[in-house]
């Protein structure tokens, strides 16, 4: 059977910018029996091991760089059975690489090259901070069987720092059987094999050593790694509801305050919400640490879209590192960390709210080929975002306000008005609305001119769908009236008083594409009281920019009528004024010869006007 002895950088995390510690890496995985804490461990890279010199009177010395740029030296010489360095794991029955901690990259072991015993001696530790941090004080060296010792196989561990610790256990590949274990709570540590079946593994410490040794014994092979614990990290982020864009990712990263470089670094990644992937570090200096939040490359949004908050947990109870919680911030220096920390940081992104408006087209397409329509969204009387369509037939192109971020707890209208010639008649409409964030409460509305109350991480998508009508003959008036003269001012800025001159016009267009049935156009003008019609009426008949194809004289086709009520027929209106300006007149009859045009998109009209006295 083979055997390792590992002794591990603790607390150190997965993602590793390339300037942070090129000489450990973190599992990639925590595998079915892996610790909770499976990404605490940082396994130092024994690639450079040299075997002659560590066998050699002054063994070899070793200087490697953490992950926070702290130096760890060391001298280690073995004696016995020559090891060399491998990759994890070992063998097919070690539980660490197997069914815990997986991936680990680099040779992180060192093997033994035959059955025997062997000793390793590593002394001298020192652990030198880098530049603005302050010494290091207080750390722990850490151990680990990280294969299965079995009935006949010892591991022996003597440390002068502080007493072996249980920090952690890693599971056999199948049952649940351990090696004995002997002396935690003192200076020596044994595990001894008690069965031939598959065993776990113990992962030990011990506090601020200079010197560790490590006897390894058994009939088959063994080997060993080597770490440093001071504090760690473990900084993540996520979505509270929504992106506001769903390419919109978010970058993380912990830096060192003192000269900004990044020490590790993670990315958002798909569309879900998250926890993300964690950047960690393993602290083995008190280096103040700074937690940034950035929108990645490639995002739609910007960081202003989001409300960033960060929120950090310690595992530690007791520790006075002062914490964040629910802070508003894209970058919050953290500090040092203290001895013993266990961070765990989450970036959280709520989106502000977000409000985008759209035009859809329904069966048919346009009514008319170049109909086109201004979606508005607005706050009060302030438009906040807009759009006017283009395109043609059932093709819609600038369709899409932008996707505008609004304020929270105010009431926004989202309506549309017709564009150029189109005419709103046509169409049937209706409003839409979905919001990204699932679990808000906020009505939406459901008709066109609604108005909604956005709150915190809502992100809302409304659509206004207008469907084009059956074929249809359909008659719009519009009536103007204006001041010709007066009987004070004459015509020289006449007012509206007694004995003014008005000129009252009425616009008629047919906005539907069926003709109208001939001389069936019948419009009955009711009057005012206080105004008059009679023979100095002077009605003038003129065609639109697009021709009714209506003809009008005005012997035949205007009446008048002294009814109480309104005619319902063009040869009820008899009446004949009997003054210029007959009181007597109640009702104007309109009724054009022929068969008016039906609508191409430009509706075809008329106008006829005619002239009043103010009584």
């Amino acid at each position: 059977m083979t055997r390792i002895l590992l002794i591990l950088l603790a607390w150190a995390l997965t993602s590793i910018a390339a300037h942070a510690a090129t000489n450990c890496y973190v599992a990639t995985g925590q595998g079915t029996t892996g610790p909770a804490d499976w990404q605490s461990y940082c396994w130092i890279d024994f690639t450079s091991y040299n075997t002659a010199t560590a066998s050699s009177a002054g063994g070899q010395n070793f200087s490697l760089t953490l992950q926070d740029g702290t130096v760890l030296s060391f001298n280690l010489q073995t004696s016995g059975v020559a090891l060399t360095p491998i990759a994890s794991p070992s063998w097919t029955g070690a539980a660490i690489g197997n069914t815990a901690m997986l991936g680990i990259a680099g040779s992180p072991t060192l093997y033994a090259t035959n059955a025997g015993n062997s000793t390793v001696t590593i002394s001298a530790i020192k652990l030198t901070p880098p530049s603005g941090a302050s010494g290091v004080t207080n750390y722990m060296m850490v151990l680990a069987d990280g294969e299965s010792t079995n009935t006949g196989e010892t591991l022996g561990f003597t440390t002068n720092g502080g007493v072996w610790q249980t920090l952690d256990q890693a599971g056999p590949i199948s049952g649940n059987l351990y090696p004995a274990l002997s002396g935690t709570g003192t200076t020596t540590v044994t595990e001894t094999g008690n069965s031939t079946n598959n065993v776990g593994a113990y992962i030990l410490g011990s506090s601020k050593p200079t010197q560790i040794t490590a006897t390894l014994g058994s009939g088959g092979l063994q080997g060993f790694m080597l770490a440093v614990r001071f504090a760690s990290i473990r900084l993540t982020m996520q979505v509270a509801d929504a992106r506001v864009n769903s390419a919109d990712q978010f970058a993380y990263a912990i830096v060192a305050t003192n000269n900004s470089a990044t020490l590790a670094s993670g990315t958002s990644s798909g569309t879900g919400f998250g926890p993300f992937t964690t950047a960690g570090v393993s602290a083995a200096a008190s280096v103040p640490l700074t937690l940034t939040e950035t929108i990645a490359s490639g995002s739609a949004s910007t960081l202003a879209d989001y409300q960033t908050s960060l929120t950090c947990t310690n595992s530690t109870t007791g520790s006075a590192t002062t914490l964040p919680n629910g802070a508003v911030t894209t970058s919050y220096a953290l500090g040092n960390l203290a001895y013993g920390d266990a961070l765990l940081c989450t970036f959280t992104e709520t989106p502000f709210p977000h409000i985008l408006l759209q035009k859809a087209l329904g069966s048919g397409g346009r009514q008319y080929n170049t109909d086109q329509f201004t979606m508005n969204v607005a706050q009060g009387s302030t438009t906040v975002a807009t759009t006017t369509t283009t395109g043609t037939g059932s093709t819609l192109a600038a369709s899409a306000t932008p996707m505008k971020l609004v304020a929270a707890s105010t009431a926004y209208t989202l309506s549309e008005t017709p564009a150029g010639t189109t005419a709103t008649n046509q169409y049937t409409s209706a409003l839409g609305c979905t919001n990204a964030y699932t679990g808000s409460a906020t009505k939406l509305p459901s008709s066109p001119g609604g108005s909604v109350t956005p709150a915190m991480g809502d992100v809302l998508t409304c659509t206004i769908t207008n469907t084009k009508v059956a074929a249809n003959a359909s008659l719009t008036i519009d009536k103007t009236s204006a001041v010709l003269s007066d009987p004070i001012n004459g015509t020289t800025n006449a007012k509206s008083i007694p004995g003014a001159v008005l000129v009252y016009t009425l616009t008629v267009a047919n906005t539907g594409p069926a003709t109208v049935t001939r001389n069936s156009v019948f419009i009955v003008d009711t009057l005012p009281t206080q105004i008059s019609v009679g023979t100095a009426s002077n009605p003038t008949f003129t065609q639109g920019s697009t021709s009714s194809g209506l003809s009008f004289t005005t012997a035949a086709n205007i009446a008048y009528s002294n009814s109480p009520t309104a005619p319902t027929t063009f040869a009820a209106c008899t009446y004949k004024p009997a003054a210029s300006y007959d009181p007597a007149v109640r009702f104007i009859c309109i009724n054009p010869s022929g068969t008016f045009a039906g609508s191409t998109g430009t509706p075809p009209s008329f106008q006829i006007s005619y002239q009043a006295q103010i009584n």
